[in-house]
């Protein structure tokens, strides 16, 4: 089952409508709905909420406020942030109270009717505007090598810069949603829409005034998530299962699209100061770097965020003389949270940047640049934290994917065609990914398991995974398969739940399957091991095997010399073969335990925040890309061509899921450097705020040729399958489509530096090009 392209296991379910979401539920009787009450304001205090004419409208139950609540402070590294506002307002949209009521009709009548009172401030909302202010979150320990002012002045060329990296809204088909449901003995069961239940058990329990072990988080599947629901989710959680305890009765909030985007954060904003040093032929001497992220009004994972981009400022390059500094600044603006890549694709983005500004000073071809800085299997190897990029499969991945996509041919081609001056520009860009696999606070790395073996021979396995349409639920179960000989059509995947799986991480980090199968497969190793007994048993005629019962198996008895395969057990060594489900029944009789639960940590990993030296990642996945653009130079509109992607996934789990993911990583990394602009006005409120004004990629916009291929290595043995992370890291290859409409630009720059934002829209890239007129 390992490496062979298993359909996914809720692939049937979606294409008829068949799978369940948490607002597919059905009603229950005397179930009551959430409506949320936000700021009409960015910044301000709350002077008075004044709900007595709201609770006047027929089907509404209560309303609350702040002072109604145990609890009224969360956030996932510090308690900064509250459910519902007490005095200070942060951000536009943000929670003042909530409304309980029958229908969403009454919920709108009453909204009208809540008096609130606020004395307006003026918002800080932009990173200069915090930084003038000392307005600042948090700041980072500096990461550094060798002496960069010592660097710098030994560079015969040197470039200072500014990079603005806007945001990006993380378009979740399903909203925010939960439902919670009052059980007795003052206990709670919610069903939410969350990355992380534990952490949603833990602020729901908060809020409502209980100990963790009374309230139950239960999540069957995420219509999409991308780091969105991984802190997000729990307050609206909270707020829903607030309103069941108090009126005792079933409560649902499920957010609108337009409701969910005003209110929740996004992928971090970030602003980039740097100045590097580098030679006639473009190796990189020295590099300084100032990263300003822009976390929005409260902490959220802000500093795991920037922690994790000034990682990967390096990408794929050997740097000698480094010094990396961070610093997250408050804004009113709302949170900005995780999203795919987690701080990596931002930390990224500067070099590609640079690179291609080097090449354009010393009119070289920026792919010649990067082979020349790329990191060396044999030297040049060590990260700027102190971490071996090993192995280091980077110089190969460039070698064949400028050969495999014809990169020489096709760049003196492009460098004709805009020559001609035909009111079209042609850029090509060949980018890297080089993503550590982890997560950076060391202690979220475990997981755990509960496999249970049927009578029947069939298999249900709960871990802490979150399914959210990257098909982790298909690798478990084909973890399961692989290790006890089953068809998949034999294992069932249950829903996430805190009562059977807890204590648990988000899934995140692109290490939901690593952790979640790693403790499957020790459950499954343990059950292998009993089963594989009761056959030694039966095939020695020992005498519980005629009459007395099994004992359990000795420690030092191995499973190694039986093959579980098609629902059979064959001994290697003297070809007997029994049927698993008659095993398993022999099992039962004789009190051997057909369940196990595992734990699983990540081992090798540790970083030394004061010595900032460590290894915060088990390992990378690596890739590169190559893109070709083509820019309309009267209207600024850019179309992708063509990509060639090569990946490096050691040993594919699921080749045919893997493949999906690097496609859709690519695609949506394309409309954050292209045509997902979010537009606030002056007073801090969100325009672009659904489908109709903020511009995800259609099919249309798709590269016209898109070419993905996994390149398969043996040599990775940091997971117990040989297999790489997939879900962030061919995210940051969307970066070469930044960086080839810059390439286009910069035949029409000639030797000016192109000074291009992110995202590339067709507005900002004709201002671009009225600049060189």
């Amino acid at each position: 089952m390992i490496k062979k392209s298993t359909p996914h296991e809720s692939a049937w379910g979606h294409v008829t409508g068949q799978s369940e979401y948490v607002d597919d539920r059905p009603f229950q009787r005397g179930e009551l709905l959430v409506g949320v009450i936000g700021s009409p304001t960015a910044a301000g205090e709350l002077l008075k909420i004044d709900f007595t004419e709201a609770l006047k409208v027929p089907g509404i139950v209560n309303c609350f406020s702040a002072k109604d609540l145990a609890h009224n402070r969360w956030g996932s590294i510090f308690h900064d942030q509250p459910l519902l506002v007490e005095r200070e307002i942060s951000h536009y949209q943000e929670p003042l109270g909530i409304m309980v009521g029958e229908t969403e009709e009454a919920l709108r009548l009453a909204r009208k009717k809540v008096q609130i009172q606020i004395a307006e401030k003026k918002p800080v909302l932009t990173i200069d505007e915090a930084r003038e202010k000392q307005m600042f979150l948090y700041r980072a320990t500096d990461l550094h090598r060798g002496n960069v002012t010592e660097g710098l002045s030994q560079g015969p060329h040197r470039l200072k810069g500014k990079l603005r990296i806007d945001g990006q809204e993380h378009f979740y088909l399903e909203s925010q949603a939960a439902i919670a449901y009052p059980l007795d003995g003052d206990r709670l069961e919610v069903h939410s829409s969350t990355q992380h239940p534990t952490e949603t058990q833990h602020i729901i329990a908060e809020a409502v005034g209980l100990p963790y072990s009374k309230v139950v988080c239960t999540v069957k599947r995420l219509g999409g998530g991308f780091g969105g629901k991984e802190s997000q989710a729990a307050p609206f959680a909270a707020l829903a299962g607030f309103a069941a305890m108090k009126t005792k009765r079933p409560c649902r909030l499920v957010l609108t699209k337009d409701e969910d985007m005003v209110m929740t954060g996004k992928r971090h904003p970030f602003e980039i100061h740097y100045e590097v040093g580098f030679d006639d032929q473009g190796k990189i001497l020295a590099l300084r770097v100032e990263l300003y992220s822009d976390g929005g009004a409260y902490v959220d994972l802000s500093p795991s965020i920037l922690e994790r981009a000034m990682f990967h400022i390096d990408g794929a390059y050997y740097i000698p003389h480094i010094l990396v500094q961070g610093v997250s600044c408050k804004t009113n603006t709302h949170s900005n949270t995780a999203f795919r890549g987690f701080g990596g694709p931002q930390g990224t983005f500067v070099i590609e940047s640079i690179i291609e500004d080097i090449g354009q000073t010393l009119q070289k071809d920026p792919a010649a640049i990067r082979l020349l800085n790329c990191y060396g299997k044999s030297d040049h190897n060590v990260t700027h934290y102190g971490q071996k990029v090993q192995p280091n499969p980077l110089p190969d991945l460039f070698s064949e994917i400028l050969s495999s996509s014809d990169y020489k041919k096709r760049r003196a081609e492009i460098t004709k065609f805009n020559q001609e001056q035909n009111g079209r520009l042609r850029g090509l860009s060949c980018t890297a990914t080089k993503f550590g696999i982890a997560f950076t606070a060391k202690f979220l790395n475990q997981g755990n398991a509960l496999v249970h073996i049927h009578r029947d021979a069939t298999v249900q396995v709960s871990t802490g995974a979150i399914e959210m349409g990257q098909g982790v639920y298909t690798k478990v179960a084909q973890t399961v398969c692989q290790i006890l000989g089953l068809e998949m059509t034999n294992v069932q995947v249950m829903p996430t739940s805190t009562d059977k799986n807890a204590n648990t991480s988000p899934t995140a980090a692109s290490s939901g399957a690593d952790i979640n199968c790693g403790a499957t497969k020790i459950a499954c190793e343990a059950l292998k091991k009993r089963l594989a007994w009761v056959c030694h048993q039966l095939e020695n005629q020992n005498p519980s095997a005629v009459g007395q019962e099994m004992s359990p198996p000795p420690i030092e008895f191995t499973a190694d010399q039986y093959r579980f395969q098609n629902q059979t057990i064959e001994n290697l060594k003297t070809g007997k073969i029994f049927r698993l489900p008659e095993i398993v029944e022999k099992a039962y009789l004789n009190r051997l335990s057909l369940s196990e639960y595992a734990h699983y940590r990540t081992e090798g990993i540790g970083f030394d925040k004061q010595k900032a030296i460590g290894t915060p990642f088990k390992y990378f996945t690596n890739g590169v890309a190559v893109t070709e653009v083509e820019v309309d130079e009267c209207t600024g509109q850019s179309k992708v061509i063509r990509t060639d992607i090569l990946m490096d996934l050691g040993r594919p789990q699921n080749p045919g899921i893997d493949r999906g993911q690097v496609v859709g990583a690519f695609v949506q990394a394309q409309g954050w450097v292209t045509t997902e602009y979010l537009h606030y006005d002056e007073k801090g409120i969100l325009y672009s705020h659904s489908p109709t004004t903020y511009k995800i990629p259609n099919i249309q916009d798709t590269p016209r040729d898109l070419r993905v291929h996994l390149l398969e290595n043996e040599y990775n043995s940091e997971t117990f399958n040989g297999a790489k992370a997939v879900g962030e890291p061919p995210f940051l290859l969307g970066i070469s489509v930044w960086t080839a409409i810059k390439n286009a630009l910069a035949h029409r720059a000639k030797s000016n530096i192109v000074s291009l934002k992110s995202p590339a829209t067709a507005e900002r890239v004709l201002m671009e090009l009225q600049r060189y007129e």
